[in-house]
């Protein structure tokens, strides 16, 4: 069973058209890129899948499942915009996640923290925007999920520490899962993908394996992003 389907999953908002008859299915085990422009609907979709949003028509469905309560348990969702608080230290946050999430692996968490000397004791306010998106990112991965979102995981994080983030994503799943990446930085994260989705205008034009984008068209997926979205 998809880990994620939708079928002629349709969202407006007002007059603008964010998606518009999505037809889409997301097998377990597999990472994959959403790629499109700004305004494309890729954080919409993302937040329809999170139960964040609801379906204008279609629907959307979370291992065979309408986003709600039930599927929450299931996804792990990483938003473009941090929302851990202030006032919080890593220790209450670990706390917190722990209370919340069934599947929440303390014990992964607080190593991925310490390789990137990340401490306990930090406050949210004592740290960086590039630092508080790590620990965000961290908390998402140590969940045991079967399906992972995230919105943008590397777009505030220096070039130095990206590996290591990209490396946690890819080590740190399920590989019985799927992760569903969107991410203006291709290049730096089309080696670990599976297959990509490309989406413009609230319509997907593309969705392959990377594989027969590169065996059969002969293109990275960035130079074909490059050649496909060179308008914008």
């Amino acid at each position: 069973m998809p880990i994620l389907t939708c079928e002629n999953l349709s969202k407006r908002y007002g007059a603008v058209q964010a998606l518009d008859h999505v037809n889409l299915r997301i097998e377990p085990g597999r990472i994959v890129g959403l790629l499109g422009p700004n305004g494309s609907g890729k954080s919409t979709l993302i937040k329809l899948a999170n139960g964040l949003l609801t379906p204008t028509e279609g629907q959307i469905l979370i291992d065979g499942k309408a986003p709600g309560v039930e599927t929450k348990t299931i996804v792990s969702y990483l938003p473009e915009r941090t929302y851990l608080a202030d006032w919080m230290s890593v220790r209450q946050i670990l706390n917190y996640f722990q209370d919340f999430y069934g599947d929440f692996d303390r014990e992964r968490a607080i190593s991925m923290l310490g390789h990137l000397g990340i401490e306990e004791k930090q406050r949210i306010k004592q740290m960086s925007k590039g630092t508080r998106e790590k620990v965000q990112l961290i908390l998402v991965m140590s969940r045991r999920a079967k399906l992972y979102l995230l919105d943008e995981p590397i777009g505030g994080v220096d070039p130095a520490a990206r590996d290591y983030i990209l490396n946690t994503i890819i080590g740190n799943y399920d590989p019985r899962a799927a992760v569903v990446i969107s991410t203006h930085l291709i290049a730096d994260v089309e080696q670990m993908l599976d297959e990509v989705i490309f989406i413009n205008g609230g319509h997907i034009i593309r969705h392959s394996p990377v594989d027969e984008i590169r065996e059969e068209i002969g293109k990275s997926v960035d130079a074909l992003f490059r050649e496909e979205f060179k308008c914008f």
